[in-house]
């Protein structure tokens, strides 16, 4: 009977987002990928909102549901009846009447099994479609046949352009990259490699007065043009990539790059993506709770070994890693490999890795396996500690933490590791407006 309201209300308001875009005639930004997602659709947001009355979706507003949401303009009803048939009402509102309505829509494409990019965005016309990276074992690949089968499924939302539309496609990703021969449509490139029409290079950690890291710093290049770029708040390349979407958006639309680039400087990070936070006894927390997938793991692990780099007075760095989920048969083979780079990063004496929930078991074997690359040896299993869930290394870590230590602290959303990141922040009176998942719904959940 669930599923049956389920349906009808998805078809339903599907039903009216249809209609409020013929009435209301937005342009539409589609985004989608298996890594930075929303990173990219923030940085977008930031640029656009300068110039023109935008929507973006909010939180995890990216499935069958949550995209009519977004277009309507509308709440979560989660599981009151009630709310749903409100939200109905509200929609046909919008529509019979007329409303203040964005100039531009930018919306997040999830997928998390075959056909889902039909049922979600195929009922969509849109102007430009950002494609961020795939990785080699996406998040939610144990849904698929294989990872040719979610790259084909992503694609699909290539096919939702309108002919004068835009494709914006992350080069470093030669999945995505194979992509332009989907379309006929304009094409632009962003990434590292050379040969990108928005090239970035000379990424670096910035530094306050104090020798505190305070975010990140790097050029772009465009067109024979060059513009530094600052993101403040914030470590990892994938707000890197996120500007860098934004960047070449901004190219392919003919902005300003200068306005757009100055527009990301303190862009609105969400919770739990790499944002950097306050701990207690003088610590620093990497908070990248959000989620978790095997690309995004390594590339928050590499950020960790960046910070204060060797040689430079600093306290102990300490990873904390939680379980990695939806990765099926990858699963054992993708946890070792992250401790087995964990072994690489966490090389001082003193450092730390401590894992948290039963399948981050193997992250602990990758980092004991020998290496020949590290000279023959894993890693000290002193340095390894093992709790079973992200409460349990809270607790431990409140009187385990000391002064000037950085903390990384990941996994994905099942394993609710901002918990773990409460029981050391500063200011826990904060931690509804810098944690991920303080909502009602998800604070009653276990």
């Amino acid at each position: 009977m669930k599923l049956i309201f389920k349906k009808i209300l998805a078809q339903t308001l599907k039903a009216e987002s249809k209609l409020a875009l013929l009435r209301y005639k937005p342009k539409v930004i589609a985004i989608t990928g298996s890594l930075g997602k929303t990173s990219t659709k923030d940085a977008v947001y930031a640029v656009l909102s300068k110039i023109a009355y935008v929507r973006k979706s909010e939180k995890s507003f990216n499935s069958e549901l949550g995209l009519p949401l977004t277009v309507l303009g509308l709440p979560n009803g989660w599981n009151n009846p009630a709310v749903w048939i409100k939200n109905i009402l509200k929609g046909l509102w919008l529509i019979i009447y007329p409303h203040k309505y964005p100039e531009w829509l930018i919306l997040e494409v999830g997928i998390g099994k075959p056909n889902d990019m039909k049922e979600t965005a195929s009922w969509l016309n849109t102007d430009a479609v950002i494609m961020t990276a795939i990785g080699e074992t996406p998040v939610h690949i144990e849904f698929f046949t294989s990872r040719k089968h979610l790259i084909e499924e992503k694609s699909q939302l290539i096919k939702t352009l309108k002919p004068s539309g835009l494709l914006v496609l992350n080069a470093d990703d030669e999945a995505v990259l194979e992509m332009k021969s989907k379309t006929k449509c304009l094409v632009i490139t962003y990434g590292f490699k050379e040969g990108a029409n928005i090239l970035g290079s000379g990424e670096s950690i910035s530094y306050n007065e104090k020798g505190i890291p305070e975010g990140v710093v790097f050029r772009v290049d465009e067109g024979g043009k060059s513009l530094p770029v600052v993101i403040e708040g914030v470590f990892g390349r994938n707000h890197v990539y996120a500007s860098l979407a934004a960047l070449a958006l901004s190219s392919g639309l003919k902005f300003n790059m200068v306005e757009a680039a100055l527009a990301l400087k303190n862009y609105d990070v969400p919770p739990g993506r790499m944002r950097i936070l306050p701990g207690i006894k003088e610590s620093l927390i990497i908070d990248d709770t959000y989620n978790s997938s095997p690309f995004a793991c390594e590339s928050a692990l590499k950020t960790l070994g960046e910070v204060f780099p060797e040689g430079s007075p600093r306290g102990r760095k300490i990873a904390i890693l939680g379980d990695m989920l939806e990765l099926g048969k990858h699963t054992i083979e993708a946890h070792k490999n992250i401790g087995k780079l964990a072994k690489e990063i966490l090389n001082n004496p003193g450092d730390t890795l401590i894992v948290v929930g039963p399948r981050a078991k193997s992250i602990k074997e990758g980092a004991l396996e020998i290496h020949p690359s590290s000279g023959g040896l894993g890693m000290n299993p002193g340095s390894i500690l093992e709790f079973l869930n992200s409460r349990e290394a809270g607790n431990f870590m409140k009187t385990f933490i000391r002064k000037g230590d950085i903390v990384l602290v990941k996994g994905s959303q099942g394993t609710r590791m901002e918990r773990t990141v409460e029981a050391i922040l500063k200011d826990g009176a904060d931690k509804s407006s810098l944690l991920v998942r303080q909502d009602p719904e998800w604070l009653r959940k276990e």
